[in-house]
């Protein structure tokens, strides 16, 4: 399973809950998964998310590979300058 960790926004979407975990081999199926779980999430995740997969940032990365061994956070999208 893949743990995933919710913050700012996302984390009040789903209830209070900081870290999901899913089966999943990308991006994609990852949040499928997670909004599956927690329906509230996808007004949040329209909006637009950022997927931070070991440190690195991805803004569009549907088919981004996940494992086990990824630390994954989802952070809502930063506007502004």
């Amino acid at each position: 399973m893949v743990k995933v960790m919710l913050w700012g926004s996302l984390k009040a979407a789903a209830g209070g809950t900081t870290e999901v975990h899913v089966e999943a081999s990308n991006v994609r199926q990852m949040l499928n998964a997670v909004v599956n779980i927690h329906p509230g999430l996808v007004p949040v995740i329209e909006q637009g998310i950022s997927v931070s997969i070991d440190g690195q940032m991805h803004r569009e990365g549907g088919f981004e590979p996940v494992t086990e061994e990824s630390e994954i956070y989802l952070f809502p999208k930063l506007e502004g300058g």
